[in-house]
């Protein structure tokens, strides 16, 4: 039978992961609160769809960056591709290239940096970064993935040390050594992974530490892992170029908010000045829709490609992109948009919806002033706002 969406997935790859590798790809941390929270926080939020508009042409291609992507929809980082599928990072990437988007490739890549750019030379890729309590190793690793061809920095704020994930201490998986020589290989099939080499990760970096990356390199800084509007604040003071609204998918610190609850306030604190994206709990075309609504710039999904690539590979990773963008195309397609036009001072626009409670209409498009409202199909990305949800009452 086909997989039919992203659940269908999921339950693949349960059934034909071994029990450590789906223990460590689907674990959280403590009673994995935010993990489930992640998803369920997207089910409280309700469409308002408006109809009898021209959808006939739906557009969404979108910027990150500067860069094009084919949509909002792109790759997390996440580690141990090889634990899935044989050429690990290597069939992501040609996936995302393959599908027009952006893929991060995490630190811990199961396949070298050098591999996975020549599996996809025209692809989109953004190298995220565990910072080394060693400079010099940074400064190296830094250097190398701008020489490769990556177009921005994603460096991870949320891991000064491992969450505690009860799934990897039943299991007695040491991160560091286990995991690999149980799931990827024993040592008499040689060295499975010729490049790869766990580093310890700097709990001492602080925001002060931002411009000595930003020293060395040219490439655009994003942080990963702001949850909330103090931290959007010391960002932007900071001057990087991005946030990543994430809660490292509930592994690192369990009971902090879903990433859709907390990407209101980090799109507030910033003001329109960095782009701000968003991981967590994206399973539907639907979710993608609302955390566009929120303000998001675009998404990034981590587990549902893992779940694509122990299904086929690079086919199925792709599989899973197609998906999630068919249902985005459907969510579009069914929903209509309040578009502000005229003015020139950003501000934002408050309005009674029929429930009566006041909902932020536009986070970027309403003017103070002079405007006029008009009623257009959503037929472009840019077109996507605040007006198109609701919050359940439940």
């Amino acid at each position: 039978m086909p997989l039919v969406c992203l659940t269908d997935f999921r339950e693949h790859a349960r059934e034909h992961l071994s029990k450590s590798t789906w223990d460590f790809i689907e674990g959280g941390a403590d009673d994995c609160c935010t993990r489930d929270e992640n998803m369920a926080a997207f089910k409280k939020i309700r469409l308002r769809p408006r109809y009898l508009k021209d959808v006939s042409k739906v557009d969404m291609r979108t910027t990150i960056q500067g860069a094009e992507i084919s949509a909002p929809i792109c790759i997390a980082p996440t580690g141990f591709h090889r634990l899935a599928w044989p050429d690990g990072e290597m069939s992501t990437a040609r996936a995302a290239q393959a599908a027009s988007i952006c893929y991060i490739t995490s630190t811990y890549a199961s396949c070298s940096l050098e591999d996975i750019v020549a599996a996809a030379p025209r692809g989109l890729r953004w190298f995220q970064l565990y910072v080394h309590p060693n400079r010099q190793i940074n400064k190296q690793m830094i250097q190398k993935v701008e020489s490769l061809g990556f177009k921005a920095l994603v460096i991870t704020v949320d891991v000064p040390k491992v969450g505690n994930r009860r799934n990897d201490i039943t299991n007695q998986v040491d991160l560091m050594k286990k995991l690999l020589l149980k799931d990827l290989g024993s040592p008499e099939m040689g060295n499975v992974m010729p490049y790869f080499q766990m580093s310890p990760i700097d709990p001492s970096i602080c925001w002060e530490d931002l411009s000595w990356f930003q020293s060395m390199t040219r490439l655009p800084i994003i942080l990963k892992g702001i949850l909330t509007k103090e931290d959007a604040e010391l960002a932007v003071k900071h001057n990087v170029h991005g946030i990543i609204v994430s809660n490292h998918g509930g592994r690192q610190l369990d009971e902090v908010p879903a990433s859709i609850d907390a990407l209101t306030e980090v799109v507030a604190a910033v003001k329109g000045k960095v782009e701000v994206y968003l991981d967590g709990g994206i399973r539907t075309g639907n979710d993608v829709l609302k955390a566009l609504a929120l303000g998001a710039k675009c998404v990034f999904v981590g587990r549902p490609i893992l779940w694509g690539l122990a299904y086929k590979g690079e086919h199925g990773v792709k599989e899973v992109l197609d998906i999630l963008k068919n249902e985005f195309h459907t969510s579009m397609t069914l929903t209509v948009n309040l578009y502000q036009e005229q003015g020139s001072v950003p501000g934002t626009m408050w309005t009674k919806t029929p429930s009566a409670e006041l909902m932020l209409i536009s986070r970027t498009r309403a003017y103070m002033g002079c405007f006029k409202v008009s009623q257009n199909g959503c037929r472009s990305v840019a077109e996507i706002n605040q007006d198109l949800i609701q919050f359940s009452r439940l």
